[in-house]
């Protein structure tokens, strides 16, 4: 893999699904101070993204469980782990309906639960592990 330049774009795909994990649950934060930030001035995601924000959040959490799935594939990981990658897209349609109404409850509670999107991942990696 390190000669045909696998090894460094499986852990620069790494890299940017995460960023793409962070600007999701990110944008979601940003959803619940949208107005104190306009009062103040600040350019969040969630301003910047406007009335896509929704989808934006949407968006990158595709583009997360993508990149997560083409690392999965390219490590040669199995079933449990694209059953983890599959709970951790279902918790995003999930987060779909808390935040599809832009309230600052939905999307906070959102927020706060993402920590369940990384975990079912991370427990479709060990179930991977622990089933070879």
């Amino acid at each position: 893999a390190a000669v045909t330049g696998e090894a460094p774009a499986l852990a620069w795909g790494l890299l940017l699904g995460n960023l793409f994990w962070v600007l999701a649950y990110d944008t979601e934060y940003a959803m619940v101070d949208r107005d104190d930030d306009l009062k103040i001035g600040i350019r969040t995601s969630a301003i910047t993204l406007g009335r896509f924000d929704v989808a934006g959040v949407m968006l990158f959490y595709a583009a997360f469980l993508a990149i997560w799935a083409w690392l999965g594939a390219g490590l040669g990981f199995g079933g449990p782990y694209f059953a983890g990658l599959a709970a951790a897209g279902a918790i995003a349609g999930w987060h779909y309906t808390l935040i599809r109404t832009r309230t600052r409850e939905g999307c906070f509670r959102a927020f706060r639960l993402n920590h369940w999107v990384g975990f079912a991942v991370f427990a479709g990696v060990l179930a991977d592990f622990a089933l070879r």
